[in-house]
């Protein structure tokens, strides 16, 4: 099995939808570090699991300096822009999302 992991660096404001009060309803930003890590048992033609900058492309170049709920299609918290990386990149099975120092997502895809 082969492993490679991209470490991307955003900063990105978004605004949580949440069933309680809590100061993170109101726009906010935040320095994130998302993880991505993919992996697969074969290379590809190029001799890739992936590649780094199809990776940045469809994380860094979509998230960097935007309004997260203006370019997502759900609630922006940690956990569901994991599970959102691991869905959009290519053999991608697990994302941490670091928000702040010491908040930290994380999303797995079962095999």
């Amino acid at each position: 099995m082969y492993y490679v992991k991209k470490r991307l660096e955003i900063s990105a404001a978004h605004q949580l939808s949440l069933s309680y009060e809590s100061k993170c309803t109101q726009l906010h930003g935040h320095n994130w570090i998302i993880t991505v890590e993919c992996k697969s048992r074969e290379l590809n033609a190029d001799g890739m699991v992936t590649d780094f900058t199809h990776v940045k492309h469809q994380v860094q170049e979509l998230l960097d300096h935007a309004v997260l709920n203006d370019v997502l299609p759900f609630n922006p918290t940690a956990e569901n822009i994991a599970r959102w990386v691991v869905e959009t990149v290519d053999n991608a099975w697990r994302c941490e999302v670091q928000e702040s120092e010491g908040n930290i997502a994380i999303y797995e895809k079962e095999d």
